[in-house]
């Protein structure tokens, strides 16, 4: 944990320099996001942000940490069953109503002025960002809000983080829930931090269950891709805050466990398979030395 955090911090910092170096003064200042070129400048800074700051730091970990195939010790391998990829796309599509109602629940804690001002330019950002001007427009939007953050996002926190997190806990659902939670809240964006951490975790269950981070990165891909194009062309989902009945909610919760137990029920993955064998290379080496 300490490497990757080490790896972490050096990535946000000299990420910081560069983009001060780069844009000067200009980098403290709120950015025109009505001019076009400000504008693409903005998303390529969002698209390197999202490479450097959660890809980076991953791979120094994985190339320290594994001597032989590192990547797929980070979780890039076939899944188990080919059936865990659909599941965990019809995991997260069935988890919708419970997200809104978390929503819901989440708005009704107070939250201090300044966390709520940022969670609002935040929105503004996003809309600018959507707001399509060309048919390529779509394409860049897809890439950086969807495809980037599913697969660096899932390769820091579920590849990296949840692996550490598990080990420390030494059962899965610790690590899984608390990873979720360090995603949620990363993301500086708290009224919607309840929904965000529910996310995490079916999305770290269906790692854990699947054995492969494709499954977590194609659901997550596919959850973000489906909200960029609705909001795309119908901008005010971003600031609409649907009611959610209570029924639906609890509908929805009943069909997400349903399927996290049939993901359970077919796994072949066990704590042992993916640290006990690590254990016992490591006293091998301590006992030869």
């Amino acid at each position: 944990m300490a490497l990757f955090l080490g790896a972490f911090g050096a990535s946000f910092f000299f990420f910081a320099i560069a983009l001060l170096l780069v844009k000067g003064g200009n980098a403290v200042q709120a950015p025109d996001l009505g001019n076009p070129q400000v504008l693409a400048g903005q998303k390529f800074v969002q698209a390197a942000w999202t490479i450097i700051l959660f890809g980076l730091p991953s791979l120094v970990y994985a190339l320290a940490t594994f001597r032989e195939r590192p990547l797929q010790e980070l979780g890039f391998r076939p899944a188990k069953m080919v059936s865990f990829y659909i599941l965990a796309i019809v995991l997260l599509a069935v988890a919708t109503p419970l997200e809104g109602w978390l929503g819901m629940l989440n708005r009704r804690i107070p939250l201090p002025g300044s966390l709520v001002d940022l969670e609002r330019t935040t929105d503004r950002q996003v809309m600018a960002y959507l707001k399509l001007r060309s048919p390529l427009d779509i394409v860049i939007n897809l890439l950086i809000m969807a495809v980037l953050p599913a697969i660096f996002e899932e390769l820091c926190f579920r590849g990296v983080v949840q692996r550490i997190l598990i080990q420390a806990f030494g059962h899965p659902w610790g690590g899984i829930i608390v990873a979720a939670a360090l995603f949620s809240a990363f993301h500086m964006q708290f009224q919607g931090f309840l929904p965000r951490m529910m996310l995490g975790i079916l999305l770290g269950a269906a790692y854990w269950y699947s054995g492969s981070l494709w499954t977590s990165i194609f659901a997550h891909m596919f959850y973000n891709g489906i909200q960029v194009i609705i909001a795309s062309y119908y901008p005010k989902m971003i600031d609409d805050n649907p009611s959610v009945p209570a029924l639906l909610g609890v509908g929805s919760l009943l069909l997400v466990v349903g399927l996290v137990g049939l993901m359970r029920r077919q796994s072949t993955v066990s704590y042992d398979e993916v640290y006990g064998l690590r254990a016992d290379d490591l006293f091998e080496d301590k006992g030869n030395s």
